[in-house]
């Protein structure tokens, strides 16, 4: 259901992105990912998701970005002026996003899930981004990304 969802939004928000649902290749992680489309792992958009605490309030974050980086914790804390950030753990991704890791896409997510992209994907004409489903990619400009979606571009890798 979840590369249906991200199909189906692509198509009713005139995004430019190539879908494409593997056979039995995994894209858990960066490295299946590249292997199976044939691209360098930091060619890959990986979402990386994280609660933040804020104004007395509990808020999760994705941070889409280069999968030859890591999030530096401390300058996603400081980007989003909150109190600290913790990574969830698996079943806190599926039970906020409704995607399981390593498929978990740029979009679509309900309103109260921020999403940001880092600028190192931005090194790249297109990356390779989950789309639903562990054995689902698409390819897309991190360009349209931010513009088309409306999402911040930080700078929190290392």
């Amino acid at each position: 259901m979840g590369t249906e969802r991200v199909e189906r939004f692509i198509k009713e928000n005139n995004i430019e992105a190539e879908l494409r649902v593997l056979g039995q290749e995994s894209t858990k992680n960066s490295e299946l990912a590249a292997k199976a489309v044939g691209c360098t792992i930091a060619e890959i958009a990986k979402s990386i998701a994280f609660y933040y605490e804020k104004e007395g309030g509990k808020y999760a974050v994705i941070v889409v970005l280069s999968g030859d980086k890591k999030v530096d914790e401390e300058k996603l804390t400081n980007f989003l002026g909150a109190r600290e950030v913790e990574r969830m753990d698996p079943d806190d991704v599926k039970n906020e996003t409704g995607y399981a890791i390593g498929g978990v896409p740029p979009f679509p997510h309900s309103e109260k899930i921020k999403v940001v992209i880092d600028k190192s994907l931005f090194r790249f004409r297109r990356v390779w981004a989950a789309a639903g489903a562990p054995n689902a990619v698409m390819k897309i400009s991190p360009e349209m990304l931010a513009n088309k979606l409306h999402l911040r571009i930080c700078d929190v890798s290392k």
